[in-house]
């Protein structure tokens, strides 16, 4: 009975969404929650999960597999597939969140992207910022949460690790693969990187080669 319960709200959920203008493909994969609030103008591609507390403005696009709780996102916003928005984030107009993106308790600002592969928590982005694939911001150590600050126009290069708390100020550059662990100031390069080391006229081990396997 109870799960006879739950499908009859989730059609009803459905059914008024539909009603009001938003578009889905494949509703029927698609859950909300009582208190999902959805603008104009909103398409969501089949299964994505609304949990409690969330806020859709208009002209918002949702992709596949998707899952949000507890978050804002303003107008003409674009997220997943694949992406995660945790409670206590908010994602301004024009931002974009892209394939298998975390973002929890963060502020995202307008026009700033997070494409792909990268975890975004206790952090406040500025406007127009790019996030590299694969970036992380290490907020916690173990005992406290920290937080990141990232300011309007900054470039954040693939496969860094920002370790919070630090400030990244506006119009700078984060070279790839680095690990920040301290301030940047404005329009500066940050980068760190060990001395690639290349063996010349290397011959493998033929017993290790040859039994790694087995």
């Amino acid at each position: 009975m109870k799960q006879l319960n739950l499908q009859k709200q989730q059609n009803n959920l459905r059914n008024k969404f539909l009603k009001s203008g938003v578009k889905m493909v494949g509703p029927e994969t698609i859950y909300f929650s009582k208190d999902t609030r959805i603008g104009k103008n909103v398409t969501i591609e089949p299964y994505v999960v609304f949990g409690a507390k969330v806020r859709i403005g208009n002209n918002v696009t949702i992709k596949s597999f998707s899952h949000l709780e507890d978050c804002k996102l303003e107008n003409k916003v674009e997220v997943g597939p694949y992406a995660r928005i945790r409670p206590g984030s908010v994602l301004k107009e024009n931002s974009k969140i892209g394939n298998f993106v975390e973002v929890k308790k963060s502020l995202i600002g307008k026009k700033s992207k997070v494409n792909h592969l990268t975890y975004i928590g206790d952090s406040e982005i500025g406007k127009f910022v790019n996030i590299g694939a694969g970036t992380i911001t290490c907020n916690y150590d173990g005992i406290k949460k920290h937080r990141t600050k990232i300011k309007d126009k900054v470039f954040v290069g693939s496969n860094s690790s920002l370790v919070a708390p630090v400030t990244i100020e506006e119009n700078s550059v984060i070279g790839a693969g680095s690990v920040i662990t301290k301030n940047v100031r404005k329009k500066s390069l940050a980068l760190t990187r060990s001395v690639q080391t290349e063996i010349k006229n290397y011959k493998k081990n033929n017993y290790v080669w040859n039994n790694r396997y087995q």
